[in-house]
């Protein structure tokens, strides 16, 4: 039997891996699994420590469960086109199996890849994965991509399931490594230079099949069943914390789709536009990622082109308050706090955040998208730009640039008694739920009861939103007539 390479990459799992279960047929289980690890993209500036603690967890996590099958994650670093050639002709392997990747980035480095190794007479194969239908396979019926989500999902969704095939299994065995193949190791966070994590979050395919069963398990109070009306009530952990794991390809979304298939069918049917709540998540998954595909323009520029001459403002004092979390506007301060705090935050919170910057501290929403693409755990390209530019009014399907959040009445609303505050802003712990969203409005004998003073105990707000509401539209709107011939 030939011996083929497994490229492992954004699909840190064995079970339903069509790449590496079509290498493993093919050979007889004598594959090679192998990570390229890429320094450019691990540096501390280009991305945060947790963020790539939680790679080296999944990275560990995939080893062992390859060491229980015979084998072991092989790890290089550099460049893939030379490691994947080298390993290749060391081993006289007969092709190279992936799953493909749809970013810009990875799609030349992946062509790249693909000329390289046909030089040498092997072929590079690659495989469907991450989504539930690939960019190019849902268009208009006049042929061209959708750019409005709702009617793309309403294509997408009756696809979406038709396309699920039978969950592929895991290998149950594979071939040890050839005999002289160094493994390599996977390195620690102070190898790649970065500081320790307090906290870190587990990674791997366990982890995120754990997840995966507990928030579509129905007796959950916060799961899947409830889903549509607990996600955007920022104290509950009520959304399904995958995120990560979806962006690592720890869990795929054929399988997230499965899950929550499968819960329907056994729910109340009550339940049943909670668990459709949730798999439209998915969609927008899929949806942002062939907006990227499509319009690879958005990677550096709104995809509304008109919008990319915006004056911002772009204070430096008031964008390192924001990433500190020291607005003075609590909920804006506790979704930061919470990024810093967990590399993770909560979507309502994102939205609030990233409104917060871009049209009350008039800032470039790129700063915002790259800030929480370094920062984030599922710091995703396609779903971290979509959703600034929903934020920014820049983007497809976006919030209009007229509607603007104002943080006070969206910390009232949603979370109402203060929990999410009080928890990511321990310093207004104490203040009472009708000023915690508020507290410059407290009376000052309440607040000397409670010894709080504004600008001391907690930031004055940083901007008046009532004064930037009108401030930001006038800045859109001038931008729009003058670029009117492109609307």
């Amino acid at each position: 039997m030939p011996t083929h390479i497994h490229w492992f990459r954004r699909d840190l799992r064995l079970a339903n891996n069509p790449a590496l279960s079509a290498a493993a047929r093919e050979s007889g289980g004598a594959v090679i699994p192998v990570f390229i690890l890429d320094h450019a993209l691990l540096r501390p500036e280009k991305a945060a420590p947790a963020r790539v603690q939680f790679l080296i967890e999944s990275l560990a996590a995939l080893d062992a469960a390859l060491r229980q099958r015979g084998s072991a994650l092989v790890v290089r670093q550099g460049d893939p086109a030379s490691a994947l050639a080298q390993l290749a002709a060391e081993h006289h392997a007969s092709a190279v199996f992936f799953n493909r990747d749809y970013t810009p980035y990875a799609r030349s480095r992946d062509a790249c890849v693909a000329q390289v190794l046909g030089e040498r007479g092997i072929p590079a194969r690659s495989f469907a994965d991450q989504g539930l239908i690939e960019p190019p396979d849902l268009l208009t019926k006049g042929g061209t991509p959708y750019t409005v989500f709702t009617p793309y999902y309403r294509q997408w969704r009756p696809q979406a399931e038709h396309s699920l095939a039978a969950p592929l299994p895991a290998p149950a065995a594979l071939a040890a490594l050839p005999p002289g193949c160094d493994h390599g190791h996977i390195p620690t966070l102070a190898e790649l230079g970065h500081a320790p994590v307090a906290r870190p979050t587990r990674g791997g395919e366990g982890a995120a099949l754990a997840q995966l069963a507990h928030f579509t398990d129905l007796d959950n109070p916060h799961g899947i069943a409830h889903y549509a009306s607990q996600r955007d009530t920022l104290a509950l952990p009520a959304t399904s914390q995958l995120s990560a794991h979806l962006h690592l390809g720890c869990v795929d979304g054929p399988t997230c789709m499965r899950a929550a298939l499968e819960a329907a069918q056994c729910a109340a049917p009550a339940a049943a536009p909670q668990i459709e709540s949730w798999v439209r998540q998915l969609a927008w998954r899929d949806f942002y990622t062939q907006i990227l595909w499509h319009h690879p323009h958005v990677r550096r520029g709104a995809f509304r082109r008109q919008y990319d001459t915006i004056a911002w403002e772009n204070s430096p004092q008031l964008f390192q308050a924001w990433c500190e979390g020291r607005t003075g506007y609590p909920i804006v301060d506790a979704a930061m706090r919470q990024l810093r705090d967990e590399s993770w935050m909560h979507n309502r919170a994102r939205m609030i955040a990233a409104s917060f910057l871009v049209k009350d501290l008039l800032i470039d929403w790129r700063w915002g998208e790259a800030f929480f693409f370094r920062h984030l755990l599922d710091g995703d390209l396609a779903n971290n730009n979509g959703g600034w530019q929903w934020a920014a009014g820049t983007g497809t399907d976006a919030q209009p640039y007229f509607r603007i959040f104002n943080p006070t009445s969206q910390g009232q609303k949603f979370d109402p008694d203060g929990a999410y505050v009080r928890r990511h802003v321990p310093e207004l712990a104490s203040l009472p739920s009708d000023y915690i969203h508020q507290p410059w409005a407290m009376p000052p004998a309440l607040a000397r009861e409670l010894g709080f003073q504004i600008g001391k105990t907690y930031p004055a707000p940083v901007v008046d939103h009532a004064a930037q509401r009108p401030r930001a539209i006038a800045l859109y709107h001038v931008t729009g007539n003058q670029n009117s011939h492109e609307l």
